[in-house]
């Protein structure tokens, strides 16, 4: 069934922002996503959908592991742009970024970190232009406390932009 798809609805919906990374033959990248969500409590899952055409994605399918850092609401735009307005085909996202690797070798943001969440992917779903990929967590820690920055806050307070890649894009009206 299709109709009219005002897309302004979807800012109804609560959504974190996070950086979600990888490797791929010792090289690290992430992107931000507003995209992750726990699945299960038993075993504990995870799921994020990432775009196909971002490199993490490519990392993520490659590696069989991804890490989630729960970002703070203190996080400077300069940082979000960093990973969600930038390629790691381009530049090195993680050079001069300070991280710290998990033990699958999935990296962490340190600053403006609240946690960490380290997953091994156990299932992937296409869902059209995005994988959505499910994983049992391996690791969580806590970095600091904070309050987690919600993708309402980033539009509101920091009034920052959503890239056309991502699940919650709205397209110019005319």
């Amino acid at each position: 069934m299709e109709g009219n798809i005002d897309r302004r609805s979807f800012y109804g919906m609560g959504y974190g922002m996070y950086v979600v990374a990888s490797y791929r033959n010792g090289k690290l990248n992430g992107q931000i996503a507003n995209t992750v969500f726990q699945v299960s409590s038993e075993p504990p899952q995870i799921a994020t959908a990432i775009s196909k055409n971002n490199l993490t994605h490519d990392f993520i399918a490659e590696s069989g592991c991804f890490a989630v850092t729960i970002l703070s609401e203190n996080t400077p735009f300069k940082d979000i742009g960093w990973f969600g307005f930038r390629s790691g085909r381009d530049i090195d996202k993680f050079e001069n970024i300070p991280h710290k690797k998990g033990a699958s070798g999935c990296p962490f943001v340190l600053e403006n970190g609240l946690a960490g969440i380290e997953v091994k992917v156990v299932q992937k779903i296409d869902v059209g232009s995005h994988t959505l990929f499910i994983g049992e967590v391996t690791s969580a820690e806590v970095f600091s406390d904070g309050t987690p920055l919600t993708y309402a806050y980033y539009r509101e307070h920091i009034k920052g932009k959503t890239p056309s890649g991502s699940p919650t894009y709205t397209p110019p009206r005319e």
